[in-house]
Parts: C-alpha cells; structure tokens; sequence
C-alpha cells in the first residue's frame, strides 16, 4: 500500500479514491493515444486505397496506349513489378502500424495496473 491509499474506519480495507482520478486520467491518455493511432493509420490505407485505384486505372491507360503485344507484355510487366512493390510496402506498413497501435495499447500498463504518469 502506498501513501495514497487510505484504510477505511469502517471494513479495514484500502480506499483507492485518491489514486482513482490519476488512474482514470491516466486511462484517458492511453485511449486518446489509441485513437490517433488508429486515426493516423486509418488516414494512410485510405490514400493507400486510393494510389491503388490510380495504379489500376493507369495501367488500363498504358495498356490501351499499346500498339503491339510485346509492347503490351512489357508495359504489363512494369507494372506489376511497380505494383509488387506496393504490396510488398503494403505489408511493412501493416506490420508498423500493428506494431505503433500495440504499443500505445501496452505502454501504459505495468504490472497489470495503469501507470499515472505514462
């Protein structure tokens, strides 16, 4: 027990009504930095959604631009290098995130408890 923690006259046991208000602030912050994680992440798939779309409606563009076969297979062939290129982005991107949305979720505990001043 800490010097916050008071024992009630009446049962004995601890009172956490001080640490209580540093506890919920404290679990204010964790879900605020939660959520602009989340909000951050959410910001970078959507434009991520929406270059996929301009890739896709680019290589119909190039492809229709195309005067031969070999010349079509070589433009196709770009751009699906270029386009596993994304996923390959794609999948580092996702793992950061997971990782950066983790870790506001578990930083702030310690020993099962929240931590006030994290």
């Amino acid at each position: 027990m800490d010097g916050k923690d008071k024992i009630t006259a009446s049962t004995g046991t601890p009172s956490f009504s001080l640490g209580g208000q540093e506890q919920t602030e404290a679990m204010r912050k964790m879900q605020k930095e939660f959520l602009d994680a989340c909000e951050q992440a959410s910001r970078a798939w959507l434009a991520r959604m929406q270059s996929e779309a301009e890739f896709w409606t680019g290589l119909s563009s190039k492809l229709g631009a195309t005067k031969s076969l070999p010349e079509a297979f070589e433009t196709y062939q770009k751009s699906m290098t270029q386009r596993m290129q994304m996923a390959s982005d794609d999948g580092r991107r996702m793992v950061e995130d997971y990782q950066k949305i983790m870790s506001k979720m578990t930083q702030p505990l310690g020993n099962g408890r929240l931590a006030a001043g994290s």
